[in-house]
């Protein structure tokens, strides 16, 4: 499981909604589809509608998977936003009892739509914060926390790399997860990065200019 409900529980919500995708995640891959999470975000196309299309579980990968929300500014980010967990309960229950997609394309299609509009909204979030610690943090933990993840953006690279001759079923789950992190660990990086470099500006323009030398003749 990976992404918002994937290495840390962060609170009793977190929880049920990744019991109950290692649920959906159970019973999708009794088909042996391509599915690895319901915990994903998938562009939605407008012009595509129920009767031009059957959706199923391979559509909830057609995107990014959901941001790995760090513990410690879960709290923030994860606040006011709509987890999505009642939709998600409403497609595990359709595909328990139905067993098979076609019979929940609304579930599927209203799950899909909710998690794409949740995982846009935790992205940005996770920027913000960033930015904001990058402005407010002291110079020197900001740039600890820099090179945390720089360290990371270079594991994640390696990892990806290796991933890259992998093949089948696998080798795609282990390159779609890699590629999401590195994207959304990048952008982090940026935005720390450019909070630090703000920081600097306002401080600069804080500083008061040296008093004027006066000289005085006789």
């Amino acid at each position: 499981m990976h992404g918002l409900c994937g290495e840390n529980i962060l609170s009793p919500t977190c929880q049920l909604i990744f019991e109950c995708e290692k649920l959906v995640h159970f019973l999708l891959r009794r088909r042996s589809m391509l599915i690895v999470s319901v915990c994903l975000v998938c562009a939605v196309d407008s012009q595509q509608t129920m009767e031009e299309t059957i959706l199923v579980g391979d559509d909830l990968m057609t995107g990014p998977p959901s941001p790995v929300i760090p513990p410690e500014i879960a709290s923030h980010v994860l606040e006011g936003v709509n987890l999505c967990d009642g939709l998600l309960r409403n497609l595990f229950l359709c595909l328990q009892i139905n067993d098979i997609e076609p019979f929940c394309q609304d579930e599927i299609a209203l799950y899909r739509q909710c998690v794409e509009k949740r995982d846009k909204e935790l992205r940005q979030r996770l920027q913000d914060s960033e930015h904001k610690l990058g402005l407010s943090m002291p110079l020197d933990q900001a740039k600890e926390r820099a090179a945390q993840l720089e360290s990371e953006v270079t594991t994640l690279e390696r990892r990806f790399i290796l991933a890259s001759g992998m093949d089948g079923v696998e080798g795609f789950r282990q390159r779609w997860s890699l590629h999401g992190r590195l994207t959304d660990t990048r952008k982090r990086l940026e935005a720390l990065k450019q909070g630090m470099e703000n920081r600097k500006t306002d401080e600069l323009k804080q500083t008061p200019p040296p008093p004027a030398r006066r000289w005085f003749f006789w």
